[in-house]
């Protein structure tokens, strides 16, 4: 069964990924609700390594892009090249032909570059001249983002941000966890015994897709999703605290992304429903990058996270 196959690969994750437990169980819902992640953090919290790990459970083939502003976008989606043999153009693909990509620091690549990963993303083709090309069925772009350093970036656009199905926080791991990831690191230094699993089909993978869709739904969890949307929309309605902190509400992609992360969730927990715990586990990841906040919570230091928080306060849970 593909649920058993997804509770190995967890534990899997979690053997090789230590103390990083929300980036292991959000790439597996990523994964089935069939979406990108953005993840950011400073350097070093195994965000390569997880891709890596992930790779090695699924079967795909894997492929890290390092975004630098030097980069071209037919350095990604790859480009016709002329063969003198035969005196015509053939298109040669690129890195982003693979199932699973690690975009390194993507807020250092200019914006066509990004504006090729987002077609990659949002369309799940590249074009390059007159051609389009389709991508693999199985596609995840995890991008990471450096928030200790500013220069020579470029932000991402709201439209391109829209487009990631959840955007991760990660932080630096505890002492105890510290140290155990130092004696691991010794082990595979000296080739000692490492963990592995069975990769999990691609087939299964899409059947997993299917059965997380199936997954009951009930009419008022519906409308929680919608009041949740509407109160990022329509903060007056909910407080005058929140209606200072809000610019601009999220997106209808923000609604289908919190219900298709909500069931994907209860999937992995083994329900056969989705409750309104797996509608506010997801909730900040699937509404952090898509809010706008107003100049005057930027001035008082409110946090995306805070106003998620705020705002989960105040709808009604049904």
């Amino acid at each position: 069964m593909p649920l058993s196959r997804f509770h190995a690969l967890r534990d899997y994750l979690d053997s090789v990924i230590l103390g990083q437990p929300a980036l292991t169980e959000n790439l597996l819902i990523a994964l089935i609700a069939d979406g990108h992640l953005l993840v950011e953090g400073p350097p070093g919290l195994a965000k390569t390594r997880a891709v890596k790990a992930l790779c090695e459970g699924v079967e795909g083939d894997f492929h890290r892009v390092q975004f630098t502003p030097d980069l071209l976008p037919a350095d990604l989606t790859g480009t016709d090249i002329y063969r003198a043999q035969t005196g015509t153009f053939e298109f040669e693909s690129g890195p982003i032909f693979h199932n699973l990509i690690l975009a390194d620091e993507i807020n250092r690549a200019p914006a066509k570059v990004q504006s090729a990963l987002l077609e990659a993303m949002g369309e799940g083709q590249v074009t390059v001249g007159k051609h389009s090309y389709q991508l693999p069925d199985l596609f995840l772009v995890m991008a990471t983002q450096n928030p200790l350093e500013n220069e020579g970036t470029y932000p991402l656009p709201e439209a391109q941000l829209d487009r990631f199905l959840m955007h991760l926080n990660l932080d630096y791991p505890d002492a105890e966890t510290e140290l155990k990831i130092m004696r691991m690191s010794r082990k595979e230094a000296l080739k000692h015994e490492t963990p592995s699993v069975s990769p999990i089909s691609q087939s299964d993978i899409f059947a997993a897709r299917d059965l997380a869709l199936e997954i009951y739904l009930a009419e008022p969890l519906e409308q929680y999703i919608v009041n949740i949307i509407m109160a990022t929309r329509q903060p007056e309605a909910y407080s005058s605290q929140l209606s200072s902190w809000l610019e601009y509400g999220v997106s209808p992609r923000a609604s289908l992304s919190l219900e298709r992360c909500a069931r994907a969730r209860a999937y992995l927990y083994e329900r056969d429903f989705v409750s309104p715990e797996d509608i506010q586990a997801v909730a900040p990841n699937v509404l952090r990058h898509r809010l706008l906040l107003s100049y005057q919570a930027q001035a008082e230091g409110v946090t995306p996270d805070s106003v998620i928080e705020h705002i989960l306060s105040q709808v009604a849970v049904p």
